[in-house]
């Protein structure tokens, strides 16, 4: 049995992993940690990491960028190897999660779909073969998100700009002098409603358009790549995993 401590317990992806864990049969939820927000839980519930007294053999981490300086500062203190499906990191942040993990194992992805870390693959495939074609992405999710662009977007171009680094990215595109740039690499964010997560990366050439997709339908798939990584890393040694690594 895997003991599991889920950092974001309250938020919307956090219930829906609480849920997830408390029906895999390998695991164990130990407790959780949120901000509060008045709401009881049938397990224990901190609002910090730092007060927390109980011990896990994995930390799942689906909360807020700032709140990496508490569950590092915890899963260092204590050993714990950690799961981060946290986004909108700045990249100071993202160099404190590589450091931490010369001391600790650490899962780190900014989305924890299978299909989309297929589709990673896929774009970057696309990108080596179809040389000169003009490259956009366009993500789409619920009117609550609060980073722009989705680091799934954003994984989206980093995979392209291994075989194209020269390429360039352009948020948002807008203004009256806005035309396309050479190497450019288009990034747009849409927000509404309750969509869960689209992706699609459009390649455009003279007279032709490929497109490669990911439509998530619901956030059931976050939660169990979160719990396959948890399971993938509980024994690890110190050290910086992803999805290549899970899926190798």
């Amino acid at each position: 049995m895997i003991k599991v401590i889920v950092n974001g317990a309250l938020g919307k992806m956090g219930k829906v992993l609480t849920r997830c864990v408390n029906e895999d049969k390998d695991l164990e939820l130990v407790c959780g940690c949120s901000m509060p927000t008045g709401e009881t839980t049938d397990y224990k519930l901190y609002t910090k990491m730092s007060d927390i007294q109980e011990s896990a053999d994995v930390i799942i981490d689906f909360s807020h960028f700032s709140a990496l300086d508490d569950v590092l500062d915890y899963a260092l203190k204590t050993k714990t190897p950690l799961v981060i499906a946290t986004t909108g990191f700045t990249k100071e942040q993202l160099e404190k999660i590589k450091e931490a993990s010369k001391i600790i194992p650490i899962f780190h992805s900014s989305n924890m779909s299978l299909g989309v870390n297929v589709m990673l693959k896929l774009v970057k495939e696309a990108a080596k073969a179809l040389q000169g074609f003009d490259i956009e992405i366009i993500e789409k999710h619920h009117n609550k998100k609060v980073d722009a662009p989705s680091g799934t977007a954003i994984m989206v171009a980093n995979a392209m700009k291994e075989v194209l680094p020269d390429s360039i990215y352009n948020y948002g595109r807008h203004g009256r002098d806005a035309k396309r740039n050479e190497n450019e690499i288009g990034i747009h964010a849409i927000r509404g409603g309750t969509i869960v997560g689209e992706h699609e990366a459009i390649f455009a050439g003279l007279d032709e358009e490929v497109m490669i997709s990911h439509r998530a339908q619901s956030k059931d798939i976050f939660a169990n790549g979160a719990i396959t990584a948890a399971k993938y890393l509980a024994n690890k040694e110190a050290g910086y995993y992803n999805m290549d690594d899970m899926l190798k």
